[in-house]
């Protein structure tokens, strides 16, 4: 089997937000990963690992609803995603490997548009306030273009902080964030435990707050041939 499934907290016996069964998923021919089955609750953080090519953002897709898998199901409540699509969307909010920032609008313009496309009513106030949590203030006016890699992923990232959905899925949040940012992001992940919700992130680096014992993974194995023996 090339995934493995490692849970290190202790049994949640919260309500299951998102769960997966049976997936499969095959890119190119080759086999990702297979038969894998998925539970996360209110209050879960999951950290999916595996090096580069073993199917992180395709698993990620998955969840999601933007890609299809092989075989296997996704449920959002324990409802199948693809009957309740609606709900399950406004609950859900997904970063994925690119930030989504358009270069020849600001820093503020780019937060504002999508806090919009989420359905946020924030304010000019707001998203300034959303820019200073992810130590952005001085480049609120400054366009996107003019900005560096982490400057672009912390404009995507001061939308968690208006984000009310339950569901968090992060494609390697802290790409490019310095040590600082990682501690910021890590802090607003527990807040967002707290209030009941969940966070699926891929990242290759370790999360430096958390206790290993809270903190699921699932680690996806890496094959030339795509199976491993």
């Amino acid at each position: 089997m090339p995934v493995t499934n490692s849970n290190h907290s202790a049994i949640n016996t919260a309500s299951i937000l998102l769960s997966a069964t049976e997936l499969t998923c095959i890119r190119e021919e080759r086999l990702l990963f297979d038969q894998l089955n998925i539970e996360v609750n209110s209050g879960d953080i999951i950290q999916i690992e595996g090096p580069n090519g073993s199917g992180k953002s395709s698993l990620l897709r998955i969840l999601t609803g933007l890609s299809q898998p092989y075989d296997g199901k996704v449920f959002y409540k324990a409802q199948a995603i693809a009957q309740c699509r609606e709900e399950f969307h406004q609950d859900l909010f997904y970063l994925g490997h690119l930030p989504g920032v358009k270069g020849e609008m600001s820093a503020q313009e780019n937060l504002s548009f999508n806090l919009a496309l989420q359905g946020s009513n924030a304010q000019h106030d707001d998203c300034e306030a959303a820019l200073a949590k992810v130590n952005l203030t001085g480049f609120e006016e400054s366009l996107a273009s003019h900005l560096s890699a982490g400057q672009h992923r912390k404009i995507a990232l001061a939308r968690l902080h208006h984000s009310s959905a339950k569901i968090w899925l992060l494609d390697e949040p802290f790409t490019a964030i310095d040590k600082e940012g990682v501690l910021a992001l890590e802090q607003l992940f527990k807040a967002h435990l707290a209030r009941g919700g969940c966070v699926i992130l891929t990242t290759h680096q370790d999360l430096l707050t958390f206790p290993a014992e809270q903190i699921k993974k699932i680690t996806l194995e890496y094959s030339l041939n795509g199976y491993s023996e």
